[in-house]
């Protein structure tokens, strides 16, 4: 781990222990508590669901995908998120290991690198449109608080900004493979045949605009379904909080975790951005930081079985080739 990251991740961590004590633990873990074992269990099914969507939105972009990939992509998908969640590294690292996940089950190389970095960018499309209807949502709220209201303008504009960035971000993409493929026929002759696939399966994936509208569409259901998990949090917690208002708080934590992606697992980043929502909605920020812990221990009771699994297969086969 670089040293920028480690102090990242050591900074975000006294926030969220400042936090918790600030807060008070009592009154936290009190709401914890109160969920039970029924209704965390309820909650983590729910959870499961909407990564199944993700992974149907990583599927939709799969030229003549078959019924039986579509737990191919949801496990790559749920390996993806495990290990961007509970290893210490950036989200980087996770989605270079969910395009492992879905190799290990049969995708060609070419096409579950390349597929990911699409899925990556209609899921960033689909996150952007998330975050100006949250803003919408909130835009009352958020210009009422003293502590938002300096930030709002600015908070529009960079999600607007976004736009040209995904426009850059495509042409990179579409241009970065045919550079990587020229690359590799020049110094690289034994890795052209790979690079070509990549650029191929890339070229492909872009070339139908059908799949990465659906692609996007089903993101942005799950964004909104991601909001519903809140709202079933607080439910479970024993307060109330119309549906509307859980989308606005999951959108504005969208656009904080997108502006601090350097931190692994957006530690305290999470915690702090609950804590600091929920009151403009009319609950205490002890619910946000409830909402924000249920989370946490739904991602670990999923995500360490997952990254076990991931990583026996990996040994397994490393020991295969090796024999």
């Amino acid at each position: 781990m670089k040293i920028g990251v480690i102090a990242a991740a050591l900074l975000g961590f006294a926030l969220f222990v400042w936090l918790l004590l600030h807060i008070g633990i009592e009154q936290v873990l009190s709401a914890i508590v109160s969920v039970g074992f029924g209704g965390f269990l309820f909650l983590t099914l729910a959870g499961l669901a909407v990564v199944a969507l993700l992974g149907m939105g990583w599927l939709a972009l799969i030229p003549n995908a078959r019924a039986r990939d579509a737990l191919t992509f949801v496990i790559g998908r749920q390996t993806r998120d495990s290990a961007g969640d509970l290893l210490p590294f950036s989200q980087l690292g996770g989605i270079v290991i969910g395009a492992r996940a879905v190799i290990l089950r049969g995708i060609a190389p070419a096409l579950a690198f390349a597929s990911t970095i699409v899925d990556v960018t209609t899921e960033l499309m689909a996150q952007i449109v998330f975050i100006l209807i949250g803003i919408a949502l909130a835009i009352t709220q958020l210009r009422t608080s003293a502590a938002t209201a300096p930030y709002v303008d600015g908070l529009i504009l960079g999600t607007l900004l976004l736009v040209p960035g995904i426009v850059a971000f495509v042409f990179l993409q579409q241009r970065g493979s045919r550079f990587a493929e020229r690359l590799a026929g020049r110094f690289l002759p034994a890795a052209l045949a790979h690079t070509t696939a990549f650029s191929e399966a890339m070229a492909k994936l872009y070339d139908s605009p059908a799949r990465l509208a659906l692609s996007s569409t089903i993101h942005l259901l799950s964004w909104i379904a991601a909001g519903g998990l809140i709202w079933l949090s607080v439910r479970l917690i024993g307060f109330h909080i119309d549906f509307f208002s859980c989308l606005a708080i999951e959108a504005l934590l969208a656009a904080l975790r997108s502006a601090t992606v350097f931190i692994p697992a957006a530690i305290g980043v999470q915690e702090a951005g609950y804590a600091a929502l929920m009151p403009l909605f009319g609950l205490g920020p002890e619910v946000g930081l409830a909402v924000s812990l249920l989370k946490r221990a739904r991602d670990i009771v999923i995500g360490v079985p997952v990254l076990l699994v991931w990583q026996a297969i990996e040994g397994r086969r490393a020991l295969t080739v090796e024999s």
